[in-house]
């Protein structure tokens, strides 16, 4: 694994993080299945006070415990842009999930230094799951259910499971990589967002891939992902980017990843 910058406040970044998802937890878990208003952003996503009143309480704790770095969340944009350290938050990844009363949404915190991930969480209020990643370690998986953070050995992509949050999130040039490999794996599961990386980590899913992606939707897998074994890339299997093409691809093997691009490639060539 890739070190941490020099010079790196690993204790007080992860402090500052268990902080921010536990002030999350608080705000959110109240508005879970109380039928809460959506209200519909400019691109069709919905939004909720849920992810407003928990985004601005996660910007005060960070903005509190480490002021000097930037933060970007989904609902309110960008903040001390010019520093090397920036905070990547989702206070509610999954917000349909979330308004249908389905556990499978959560909490994304990440932090990037010069645009790389090296710290992600991903928490779950309902189940008190919790994911930590930091960059040169070990995942460790926070929970009263069973699991180990460990991805599990799948080299054959005939043998993997397959799975995306839904299929309207696969746009149209690249749903034809999509059903290739779909055609190509054991079964695919539909729903999940940020829970179904989760779920890669700790060995129950193979694949993950995804389209339409911004980078507060996967910044925090990365290291989470990584740090259990996993790789995550775009879909032709290049470092993900905030200015790439959206595409979002997860394997929990290592050994899946050229097959897996090999796969896409040939659906998006033949479109």
């Amino acid at each position: 694994m890739t070190a941490l910058p020099a010079a790196f406040p690993r204790d007080a970044v992860l402090e500052a993080a268990m902080a921010a998802a536990d002030v999350a937890r608080t705000v959110v878990l109240p508005f879970f299945r109380r039928g809460v208003r959506a209200d519909e952003k400019s691109d069709a996503s919905p939004v909720t006070i849920a992810d407003r009143t928990a985004e601005r309480a996660i910007r005060a704790v960070l903005s509190e415990r480490l002021p000097g770095f930037g933060v970007m969340g989904e609902e309110f944009g960008l903040e001390r842009g010019e520093s090397p350290y920036r905070w990547v938050v989702d206070p509610v990844d999954g917000t349909r999930a979330f308004l249908t009363g389905r556990p499978t949404f959560g909490t994304l915190i990440a932090l990037l230094h010069d645009n790389v991930p090296v710290l992600g969480v991903i928490d779950q209020p309902v189940t008190g799951e919790r994911w930590i990643g930091l960059r040169g370690e070990t995942t460790r998986y926070m929970s009263a259910l069973p699991g180990m953070p460990a991805t599990r050995a799948c080299a054959d992509v005939g043998h993997a499971e397959l799975s995306c949050t839904a299929p309207e999130i696969l746009d149209a040039p690249h749903r034809p990589g999509f059903d290739v490999l779909a055609a190509a794996v054991r079964r695919t599961s539909w729903g999940g967002d940020c829970y179904a990386y989760g779920l890669l980590a700790l060995g129950q899913i193979d694949i993950i891939a995804e389209c339409t992606m911004k980078i507060w939707d996967w910044a925090a897998l990365v290291p989470v992902v990584e740090g259990a074994g996993g790789r995550m890339t775009d879909w032709s299997g290049q470092p993900l980017r905030a200015d790439g093409d959206g595409t979002v691809l997860a394997v929990g093997d290592r050994a899946l990843l050229p097959r897996v691009t090999g796969l896409l490639s040939r659906g998006i060539a033949i479109k």
